[in-house]
């Protein structure tokens, strides 16, 4: 049940930090703020984040896939 807890968040927060990347809502949103200055560091940010989510997203599917060793033995 953990693992598919973290396989849920990784993929949202890969699915979030994707939508911040391909649309200007972060930028709208940080001009709002008045933080618009940010915007142009936000690719050092946003790009490893969400390579980091969809490594995480793929180490927990892995994970939770039953494995063929477990299924021989098992049936």
């Amino acid at each position: 049940m953990r693992r598919n807890k973290w396989f849920i968040g990784s993929v949202v927060g890969f699915f979030i930090t994707l939508l911040c990347c391909a649309t200007p809502l972060l930028v709208i949103f940080l001009g709002l703020l008045g933080l618009g200055a940010w915007g142009g560091y936000l690719d050092y940010f946003l790009l490893p984040l969400l390579a980091v989510f969809f490594i995480l997203a793929v180490s927990t599917y892995k994970k939770s896939k039953p494995s063929s060793a477990n299924r021989d033995c098992c049936s």
